[in-house]
């Protein structure tokens, strides 16, 4: 059982949803990321997904592509990436870390080679945006002969052939992407995730995490009720962003925080500081 299914394991036994946030590699500066990535921990988060900082982000709206730059601007590649990932496990090997980025980084390194040095940095899975399933069979068991999960996505407009794809393929959780458009959009539709995660269980088994349009504690909470977990990027970055460097910790560390707490009193599971 890798870090991804116990997590899940354990917060299935505790009646609890995953609290997954996203950042950018690099973002705002190399130096700060593993910082941010311990931080994001002790404030609650259950799973940490890394974005690999790539030129041309077609999933990702404004906010996140302003963090690619940032990133690229402080020339971020995947090897550093893999980098801080590595420095991350020294003091901490508990907490799963998912890699989300694009092909080309990739494609540029080769699937083996990438495969064995994300394993040997202690990467847990990896989602590749524009890797379709119907195409990545050999990705796959690249990962998988390195116990890494590849996740997906799936999104309002995915076809059932797709997600029965998906669910042969897919470890760890599947992403679901909770609305039509790209990261940072706002207009969530409660009642149309519902609908289609009814029909994304019926052929899925794993845990499905839900991104896309969660700005808040309170969606953060709704969307808690319907998913197993809750992925939340572009209000973080924006935080990162619009803080000034002596408030950078404390905003994203409060950000977090609440948001956790919005997770917990689904189930009255709320915890001390002392317990994060």
């Amino acid at each position: 059982m890798n870090r991804i299914t116990s997590t899940f394991s354990v917060l299935k036994a505790q009646n609890k949803k995953a609290l997954i946030p996203f950042i950018t590699a690099g973002d705002p500066e190399p130096e700060m990321t593993v910082t941010l990535m311990h931080l994001l921990v002790q404030a609650g988060a259950d799973i940490i997904e890394l974005g690999v900082p790539f030129s041309d982000p077609m999933a990702d709206g404004p906010t996140i592509q302003r963090s690619s730059e940032r990133a690229l601007h402080h020339h971020t590649g995947l090897k550093d990436v893999l980098t801080m990932v590595t420095e991350f496990r020294k003091t901490n090997t508990v907490t799963p870390v998912v890699l989300m980025g694009y092909a080309n980084p990739i494609e540029a390194r080769g699937y083996g080679n990438f495969a064995m040095a994300a394993k040997e940095a202690g990467v847990d899975g990896v989602l590749i945006v524009d890797y379709p399933p119907e195409e990545c069979e050999e990705w796959v068991q690249q990962l998988e002969d390195q116990k890494i999960d590849p996740i997906f996505l799936l999104s309002p407009t995915t076809p059932k052939r797709r997600m029965e794809k998906v669910a042969k393929l897919a470890k760890g959780y599947v992403y679901y992407v909770s609305l039509k458009g790209v990261t940072g959009a706002s207009h969530l539709d409660l009642v149309d995730v519902r609908n289609k995660l009814a029909e994304v269980r019926s052929l899925i088994s794993i845990p499905i995490g839900v991104g896309f349009g969660i700005r808040d504690s309170v969606a953060a909470r709704a969307v808690a009720e319907l998913a197993d977990a809750v992925v939340v990027g572009s209000r973080i970055i924006e935080e990162i962003e619009n803080s000034t460097r002596s408030a950078l910790l404390d905003n994203v560390n409060n950000l977090v925080k609440s948001l956790r707490t919005a997770l917990d009193e689904i189930n009255g599971t709320i915890t001390s500081d002392s317990e994060c």
